[in-house]
């Protein structure tokens, strides 16, 4: 099984939302307190508003036509809640391959959304003084890494903040057929077995490092894999078991709940259906999955939750939330280069860091940052991001129609324009 990085679904959605700038919309007509409605392109919405008015900082007519499915965008339904100003929309389209409408509470799958989670159990256990950010894996993991191979100490931070050079998942292995994708969707693997399989590969070589650790930084999927097991190895608890007791217990996340160990299991009902396509097109719906340790059902409430709960302090102290919005520096002082040129932010800050602990920096036109982070799983494709201060936040899940959906989806990038310019 290849779980597929986050890379080009994180930074198209970065540079649309830094970039683009969304055609200004009429306010819409002030209403109740509540409403929802199906209106003709298939868009239901649900408008919350303070005090019963909803004009002033939502542009709902902007988040209903954003949500609006265009053929190519090889989408099957949305799920969003935009918060803004003191008030709040959720926003959900028709599945486009059953018919079916998609619930306000739907459950999916969130992908990478979970490296912040587990970024927050390693950075609980460094203020409980459990575990060292500064000192190496080879330290805490001895032998995990070939000495042959990587030579460098790599750091726990590195880890975190994508700056380690370590391989990507399963380097060097073929692409899966269509068919292959689908079967292989139901595989769970523990951290060890992506781990032996990334590191000491059957029938093809072994990869190394891309770069010399805190050089410069690559989205890096591989190292949060390494970060579970570190997390495994210092608690004595599985990762569910540390999630579950210091993250959504806490933050009543009820609604969330990471994979069950060594089995398939469906997305929660009421879900958004994701879909993968057999070489012949034919869609199958993916929403039985097997996953990783860390692999995660949410609902875009919960998420709300989660990263409210992250940025106000009640998961971490001064310190450890310092780390969230801080990106690593070079001994110059400034952010490190982006491997191979990419573009990990834009204007003067074009290739250089943009990823922190757990999380990642969009700018804005209006000079603000948001910072979050998008997921995706097989048929799902996910997000949720914030002003620091909480007072702009958007959580969107989608499932997709077919397996050919690359980087971040148009969608995507309508709805991040619509819910944070203007």
């Amino acid at each position: 099984m290849r779980r597929s990085s986050t890379l080009p679904l994180a930074l198209t959605l970065a540079a649309a939302v830094a970039l683009g700038l969304a055609a200004p919309a009429q306010a819409g007509p002030a209403g109740p307190a509540r409403a929802s409605a199906l209106d003709r392109d298939g868009v239901e919405r649900v408008a919350v508003g303070p005090s019963g008015v909803d004009g002033s900082g939502i542009d709902r007519e902007a988040l209903r036509a954003a949500m609006v499915l265009r053929p190519d965008d090889g989408i099957a339904g949305i799920v969003a809640e935009v918060h803004k100003g003191g008030e709040t929309w959720r926003g959900t389209s028709g599945d486009t391959v059953s018919g079916r409408r998609v619930s306000p509470d739907a459950h999916f799958r969130i992908g990478s959304i979970s490296k912040p989670m587990e970024a927050v159990i390693l950075l609980q256990l460094a203020g409980e003084g459990r575990v060292d950010l500064d000192r190496s894996v080879q330290h805490y993991l001895p032998g995990l890494l070939p000495e042959s191979r990587f030579r460098e100490p790599i750091s726990v931070r590195q880890l975190l903040n994508h700056t380690s050079g370590l391989p990507d998942d399963f380097e060097g292995a073929p692409a899966p057929s269509p068919e292959e994708e689908i079967e292989r969707r139901l595989d769970y693997l523990t951290f060890d077995e992506v781990i032996e399989q990334t590191l000491r590969p059957e029938g093809r070589p072994a990869p190394g490092p891309h770069f010399s650790p805190g050089t410069r930084q690559q989205y890096n999927s591989f190292g949060y894999r390494i970060a579970g097991k570190l997390i495994e190895e210092i608690t004595g608890h599985s990762y569910q078991y540390e999630a579950t007791t210091r993250i959504l217990r806490p933050l009543k996340m009820r609604e969330t709940r990471a994979a069950a160990p060594d089995r398939s299991t469906a997305v929660p009902r009421p879900y958004v259906a994701g879909y993968l396509s057999r070489s012949d097109g034919e869609p199958v719906d993916a929403n039985v999955q097997g996953g990783l340790p860390a692999s995660t059902t949410s609902t875009t409430g919960d998420l709300d939750r989660f990263i409210t709960g992250l940025f106000d302090g009640r998961l971490l102290r001064p310190a450890q939330t310092a780390e969230l919005f801080t990106v690593p520096k070079g001994p110059d002082g400034k952010p490190l280069p982006y491997a191979d040129g990419a573009s990990c932010n834009t204007g003067p800050a074009r290739g250089t860091a943009c990823f922190s602990v757990g999380l990642m920096s969009t700018p804005l036109p209006d000079g603000s940052v948001l910072w979050g982070k998008t997921g995706s799983e097989p048929g799902y494709r996910s997000g949720v991001f914030a002003s620091r201060d909480l007072d702009r936040r958007a959580v969107y899940a989608m499932g997709t129609s077919t397996s050919r959906v690359n980087g971040a989806p148009a969608v995507a990038q309508r709805l991040a324009l619509a819910a944070f310019t203007g």
